[in-house]
């Protein structure tokens, strides 16, 4: 998991590759956006806004083809986070929503306004959102990915 504290920050780390300028470009659309709706751009990117407590599931959720980004506009969540490794997993992976299922614990902590979390797909999360939350979820592709600060 990448913490950013602000999205400048995320500007400056990723300013450079298609798939970090399409996510700037979902970003910027976020006036534009209604909760829950989901909007692709290219093949490469489906990005949503979600605002209010979702469902939260008891499992940890894990991906292999793409990897979330969640930009926090309001609002706190807390995010609980471990290696794939070291949790049990519970369902099999399907290919046709590229999720997996598992049970265990690992390390929280707490993401709020301005924050940009990148969850990287070695990692399983679930969340614990307070009902004020409000952030946007990008989905984006592995292929040519890269985290600068790894």
């Amino acid at each position: 998991m990448i913490i950013l504290d602000a999205l400048s920050e995320f500007q400056r780390l990723y300013r450079t590759g298609k798939k970090w300028q399409r996510c700037m470009e979902a970003i910027n659309n976020l006036e534009k956006l209604r909760p829950g709706v989901f909007h692709s751009i290219g093949d490469s990117l489906v990005y949503r806004l979600a605002s209010g407590a979702e469902p939260q599931r008891a499992e940890f959720e894990g991906h292999r083809r793409y990897f979330d980004v969640h930009y926090y506009l309001e609002g706190r969540e807390e995010i609980e986070f471990a290696a794939k490794s070291r949790l049990n997993s519970v369902a099999p992976y399907l290919d046709e929503t590229d999720r997996e299922w598992f049970t265990g614990g690992g390390e929280k902590i707490t993401a709020s306004k301005g924050n940009v979390i990148l969850f990287e797909n070695h990692e399983a999360s679930r969340f614990r959102p307070e009902k004020n939350v409000k952030k946007v979820i990008l989905k984006v592709t592995i292929e040519e990915s890269y985290f600068l600060n790894k």
